[in-house]
């Protein structure tokens, strides 16, 4: 039985169709009116209620177009797509009665979606499995410590010409970065390793009572404050602080096009940028880990005061016995290892940036993270260098 569509608006063949928006109405299985206005304002849902025509199963369909008003490359590839589709379904389609006026018109677009059709549909490549993931994490992380490893060579290239030009070091912007990463560090980095320090003594404090060994509270927290947890909270208080800092700044001027400008007018952006970062940070953060000590250790000695009724002159009179000048020696060795990986991190991600501003946070982010966790890694080198060398 012919199914009959008739859709809202749809005029008449021949009857003012131009004002029309883009219509059909089937008179039979075989036969498909278009009228009206076939251009991308005025087709609205077309397509959609096109496709949801029953198929014509194999009968020979004859759409027939001499009611159209109007006809852009959008109407013609909807044509197009509704011959292409009663095609595929087994049967016969074919166009009849188009005004002379859209002839050239659609023999174009009938050559373009002939070709598009015939075109090999591309191929999404599979999602990874899990190994492939691995792979590929492993694969950028290789590539990564690649260019960190030649940005490193880079610094050392940059430290040997300014070594055998000495006039080529600048040292305003080493004590600018001396002030900011290191001056203006010193309120968080004493408050947190005065906390640190109580918290030491506070849970040393409940087994040490058990054995009535009060005393030996400050062989706990002098040891641990000195050789570990002053180093490395100030380091990690340093890497969010200063090394996102120096990577938002790079990144900024990388965005901003300011490095480009430099290189252009002769200025080297490592001994610019990166030189006086690095040398700052290295004179900085072993000030800042003795500074940590100090206030860690006196966390300690409230705590022990007040839970352990250990005296400020007996703790005193214990650590100094207890630390040893190797135990402070080895904490205060690891901060300029730590200031270097943190200084090269940031400036490198830095560098790294490009695109706009959320490449700039992005980079920033990944330099917090790199370098707190490459801190934790040498933090353990350390440790076993140090064991085996009985230290």
């Amino acid at each position: 039985m012919a199914s009959a569509v008739a859709p809202r608006n749809t005029p008449a063949p021949g009857q003012a169709a131009a004002a029309h928006p883009a219509a059909f109405s089937q008179t039979s299985p075989q036969s498909l009116v278009l009228t009206g206005r076939w251009t991308a304002l005025d087709m609205c849902d077309i397509e959609r209620r096109l496709d949801a025509l029953p198929a014509t199963g194999g009968v020979a369909l004859v759409v027939d177009a001499s009611g159209v008003a109007a006809l852009d490359t959008a109407g013609a590839w909807v044509i197009q797509r509704l011959l292409q589709r009663a095609r595929q379904s087994g049967g016969d389609a074919s166009l009849c009665g188009l005004p002379q006026r859209f002839v050239a018109l659609m023999d174009l677009v009938t050559r373009q979606f002939t070709e598009e059709t015939a075109r090999p549909a591309v191929v999404a490549p599979p999602a990874p499995g899990a190994l492939g993931s691995v792979g590929r994490g492993a694969v950028s992380a290789l590539r990564e410590a690649h260019g960190m490893v030649g940005f490193v060579g880079e610094i050392a290239v940059s430290i040997a010409h300014c070594i055998a030009h000495p006039s080529r070091w600048r040292w305003r912007p080493v004590f600018f970065n001396i002030r900011t990463a290191g001056f203006d560090a010193l309120p968080i980095v004493g408050l947190l390793a005065f906390l640190l320090g109580v918290v030491v003594a506070y849970q040393g404090s409940s087994q040490l009572r058990q054995y009535g060994a009060n005393i030996f509270v400050a062989d706990l927290v002098g040891i641990s404050m000195l050789r570990e947890f002053a180093p490395l909270i100030t380091a990690i208080i340093v890497a969010g602080r200063s090394g996102s800092a120096y990577a938002a700044q790079i990144g900024t001027m990388a965005v901003t096009e300011e490095i480009d400008a430099m290189q252009t007018l002769g200025i080297d952006p490592q001994e610019m940028l990166v030189l006086p970062k690095v040398i700052a940070l290295m004179i900085a953060l072993p000030l800042l880990t003795v500074f940590a000590d100090v206030l860690g250790v006196f966390g300690g000695m409230v705590m022990a005061r007040q839970q352990l009724d250990v005296g400020f002159v007996d703790f005193l009179d214990r650590f100094v016995k207890a630390v040893v000048t190797s135990t402070a020696l080895t904490g205060i060795g690891k901060a300029p290892v730590f200031a270097a990986i943190i200084a090269v991190v940031g400036c490198y991600q830095g560098f790294r940036t490009k695109g706009g501003a959320d490449s700039v946070g992005r980079q920033t982010t990944r330099s917090v993270v790199q370098s707190i966790f490459l801190v934790i890694v040498a933090d353990a080198l350390f440790s076993i260098v140090f064991s085996a060398l009985d230290l």
